[in-house]
């Protein structure tokens, strides 16, 4: 649906974009991730028609997108500031869109009431801007842009000043209109859980740049780059050489296992996930280290375990209760499948 290809930006001598290349698919709910400055704004900024690109092509349905104005094409953006009118009430904020279009009266209503259900604000629709809170001002905003119903709907930072348990059923909420109404959207999000939770495929962006697309699963699992594996949850790396038998050779700690499809004696990470970590007691094969630190999450516990020469402690992820405790000696250890290889160049 959406083919953007070696799109550039600068700002003076900073480059937003270097040549980014994405295919969206219709219907796709699409996450651009990454840390703050890294493009992905600016990206979503160039689909709106508020920023021309330095270089590049972007085309939706075949058709170029660079080319129409701002207005004139089927999308729309709801921004992370909101841009709301204060001096009308939020049904009129809502409305607004559908009356430039010259819709009947009574259709105009009847959408409006109904987005307004979907983001619980039925109550609130007499009411002005300043009357609400950071949350509701930004359901207003997501409303106004869904009443629309665009071909291509796009979300910057759009569930950021809900609270953790509203995010949550907004987020179902997102996803079921998707669904029901069948747009395409497009998620800039700094959140990982937020991208994951919400996204069928997802773009991590650094400086800039592409580091990897992929479904939330593969994107998690199987990260293809350094920064992907340090940015998107929390990893365990540790540094070597690949080998021959695809596991990891390091200097320190020796034949590491892990799986990965990178050149032997090529400099590489192994990433292994926490909750892969094993612990067992000590005297077994695996890697020595100390418990440093045992918190609690309800039905998870991290677990910090101190191994000598590694420069950051290892994180292991338990269910449930820890049974161990601070400055108790344990072996860690994880499955060849569990861990992969990343080559340190990319």
């Amino acid at each position: 649906m959406l083919a953007i290809e070696k799109v550039s930006r600068r700002f003076g001598d900073v480059t937003a974009l270097d040549e980014v290349s994405l295919e969206i698919r219709q219907g796709e709910f699409f996450a651009l991730l990454g840390p703050s400055g890294c493009g992905k704004t600016t990206l979503l900024r160039i689909l709106a028609g508020f920023e021309t690109p330095d270089g590049g092509s972007v085309t939706l349905d075949g058709d170029d997108l660079l080319s129409k104005a701002p207005n004139r094409r089927p999308i729309n953006l709801m921004f992370q500031s909101y841009a709301l009118f204060p001096h009308m009430s939020v049904a009129k904020n809502v409305a607004y869109g559908l009356e430039q279009e010259r819709l009947d009266r009574g259709e105009i209503k009847r959408r409006v009431g109904e987005v307004l259900e979907t983001v619980g604000l039925s109550a609130h629709g007499s009411r002005k801007p300043t009357q609400l809170s950071g949350g509701q001002r930004q359901r207003v905003a997501l409303a106004r842009a869904i009443v629309k119903r665009p071909r291509l709907l796009l979300l910057d930072e759009p569930l950021s000043a809900l609270d953790k348990k509203v995010r949550a059923g907004m987020q179902l909420e997102l996803k079921r209109l998707q669904h029901e109404v069948g747009i395409t959207f497009v998620v800039v999000t700094h959140d990982q859980e937020e991208a994951m939770s919400l996204a069928d495929r997802i773009a991590v962006f650094d400086s800039g740049r592409v580091c990897q697309v992929d479904a939330p699963i593969a994107l998690y699992e199987r990260p293809r780059t350094p920064f992907v594996a340090d940015f998107v949850g929390a990893n365990n790396l540790f540094e070597g050489t690949a080998s021959g038998s695809g596991s990891l050779k390091s200097e320190l700690f020796g034949m590491l296992p892990a799986t990965g499809d990178v050149r032997e004696g090529t400099s590489a990470l192994l990433a292994v996930r926490p909750e892969k970590v094993r612990l067992a007691a000590d005297g077994e094969r695996g890697l020595k280290g100390t418990v440093v630190d045992v918190s609690f999450y309800g039905g998870i516990s991290h677990i910090s375990v101190e191994v000598p020469r590694q420069p950051k402690p290892v994180l292991v992820a338990v269910q449930g209760a820890s049974r161990v405790e601070p400055g108790e000696k344990v072996v860690l250890s994880w499955d060849t499948q569990d861990a992969v290889l990343v080559a340190r160049d990319q």
